[in-house]
């Protein structure tokens, strides 16, 4: 637990008397107390408990606590180890399901799933939309009664208007949906489940794709724009759950009730100056408005700009005015944009697969994948992990010299709401995506970046060295051969300054159909400082069915049968080839190791 603490899965950790007793020292952030008023202080909606014990005695603690469906939070129990994970109590829509599988995945352990969606590998209609960043309505009759329909095997009527489309790709969708009825919009019989901005009693997932545009007098008070905002809404048959953000003239970015609106809803905002609200065209211009701003339109331009250019104005202006002990006046317009944005759910993953066995996958890795709604990569590294997709996981294949614009359709979605994996062989960080995914998630305002992490991965040049002893054990660097990004005259470099400095060298990319003579101005650069019998490693295929490893030297090595799939270890002036096994020296002739 402490583990999981540290990597912030954890907020608190609290034992028993009788546990924290066998403790030598007791953390002062360690919450002590007994089971029961432990876990009635945080039994509350949305929350997640994480309990070491047997069910058995878990389920008698918490059964006095229960109140609803809506009301309880995800009660996740482990055995002492962390080697099973059972999510208890909130499997769907307090999200426990997916959270045991990437602490079992985090732990190297089991998550223990008896779900009917799960174990008939059926979508998880009433919680899949979490994943994508979107947000649930519809009352809990119409919920359980399309989860019971779908357990029955029923088709189901789908009409999404909104959001990306990805997940009606996974095998678990396509065994849901009447795919002829979705497809021509049957409109004989309503659809069972909405994804769009429109409010309804039936199952509805609402993409963040709604702007708010606001103009108000000064020192509105704040009931008033709620209400005004919530009235709005409802007039053009809009839900509270599909806002993206708000949206205003910069005059007002010091406005206490549209801030106050705006963080308790959990809503950026964007403010858009005069000039910039003065080229939107607007169904209702006001001259009152310019006279007093610079521009005859407030809300209908603002909430047309933060909805780009495609944007689609779904409510004209209204207009509020003050009731009871309310101040102020206030203008409300709605847009809706061609993409959803909500880049505070979002989440980019920058994962290293490793060579290619899943027994080298870290754990890190393997949690970031089971939390992902999308694997994002090229395709022969997908295939790879293909054994670890979950049915409701969708994947999007990208070719292999299109790696900005995988990127690039990775960030979208996260700035989307989706939780992505961005998938690099290898280590993500070594050659990978995860230098070109920063870089353009940099090039985004804070506010508009989802959270960004990097998973590392076990290299193709530690596996390599692996297989044939200890040949880094020394200083070493890898340098890619390939001219593709960088200039031959900087790699030439690279590849002198490695050899008079006596580096162990690992080549990345060494030769390929079109770059055929690389390689060996390689091996020319570096004899000029290696004696011809300097060991070298031909690793292919590492990790994979068709691994072949080959031990040479410089003089002997093999230069045609090294294609893209091959990494090439050089050894330095010590390093030596004994018994089909590679060492280099952790020291020079003569040095003293400690």
């Amino acid at each position: 637990m402490q583990r999981l603490e540290r990597r912030r899965q954890v907020d608190q950790l609290a034992l028993t008397p009788r546990a924290a007793n066998t403790l030598d020292k007791t953390p002062q952030s360690l919450v002590v107390g007994p089971a029961s008023e432990v876990l009635s202080r945080n039994w509350q909606p949305n929350g997640v408990l994480l309990i070491v014990g047997a069910i058995g005695a878990v389920t008698r603690l918490i059964a006095p606590l229960l109140i609803g469906k809506d009301k309880d939070p995800a009660v996740i129990v482990l055995d002492a180890h962390g080697k099973h994970v059972v999510p208890l109590l909130g499997g769907h829509q307090a999200g426990a399901e997916q959270l045991a599988m990437e602490l079992a995945a985090e732990l190297g352990g089991h998550a223990v799933l008896t779900g009917d969606a799960n174990s008939q590998n059926r979508l998880a209609l009433d919680s899949f939309g979490e994943g994508w960043g979107w947000r649930r309505s519809g009352s809990r009759d119409n919920w359980n009664q399309l989860m019971l329909t779908q357990a029955q095997g029923g088709k189901l009527l789908l009409l999404q208007c909104s959001g990306a489309t990805f997940w009606q790709t996974t095998a678990a969708a396509q065994e849901v949906f009447d795919a002829n009825a979705n497809a021509n919009g049957d409109r004989a019989r309503p659809a069972q489940l909405n994804i769009g901005p429109q409010s309804s009693m039936s199952c509805s997932w609402h993409p963040a794709s709604l702007w708010i545009g606001i103009g108000c007098e000064r020192d509105t008070s704040l009931s008033l724009l709620e209400r005004a905002v919530a009235a709005a809404l409802a007039e053009a048959g809009l839900a509270q759950e599909a806002v993206a953000g708000l949206a205003s003239i910069d005059r007002k970015a010091n406005e206490t009730a549209l801030l106050a609106l705006a963080q308790a809803k959990d809503w950026p905002v964007r403010f858009f100056n005069a000039d910039a609200l003065a080229e939107v065209e607007v169904p209702t211009p006001s001259a009152a408005v310019a006279k007093a701003m610079g521009t005859y339109s407030v809300a209908e331009a603002a909430a047309l700009l933060a909805a780009s250019d495609k944007g689609t104005l779904l409510q004209p202006k209204q207009i509020h005015h003050a009731q009871n002990a309310e101040h102020g006046a206030a203008t409300i317009a709605i847009s809706e944009a061609n993409q959803p944005f909500a880049p505070q759910r979002g989440e980019l993953h920058l994962i290293g697969s490793g060579p290619g066995d899943l027994a080298f996958l870290t754990h890190d890795a393997r949690a970031a994948l089971a939390r992902s709604a999308i694997w994002v990569g090229y395709g022969l590294y997908l295939d790879l992990l293909e054994p670890l997709r979950r049915p409701d996981q969708a994947r999007l294949d990208g070719q292999l010299t299109r790696e900005r614009d995988r990127c690039l359709k990775a960030l979208e979605l996260a700035e989307q709401g989706a939780r992505v994996a961005l998938i690099s062989s290898g280590d993500s960080g070594i050659y990978g995506m995860a230098g070109l995914a920063l870089e353009l998630w940099l090039t985004k305002t804070p506010s508009d970046r989802p959270d960004f992490q990097v998973h590392p991965g076990l290299s193709a040049l530690q596996l390599a060295a692996a297989k044939v002893g200890a040949p880094l054990m020394h200083d070493f660097c890898s340098v890619s051969l390939s001219d593709r990004l960088t200039p031959w005259s900087k790699i030439e470099t690279r590849l002198k300054s490695a050899a008079s400095g006596d580096f162990v060298v690992a080549l990345y990319n060494p030769r390929s159909q079109e770059r055929d003579w690389q390689l060996t101005r390689a091996l020319e650069l570096l004899l000029e400082h290696r004696a011809p019998s300097t060991p070298v490693v031909v690793a292919r295929q590492l990790g994979r069915a068709q691994e072949d490893i080959q031990l040479h030297t410089l003089q002997t090595m093999p230069v045609k049968e090294v294609d893209m799939l091959t990494i090439v270890l050089i050894g330095n002036s010590s390093s030596r080839l004994q018994d089909n096994h590679v060492v280099t020296p952790r020291g020079y002739p003569g040095a003293e190791l400690a």
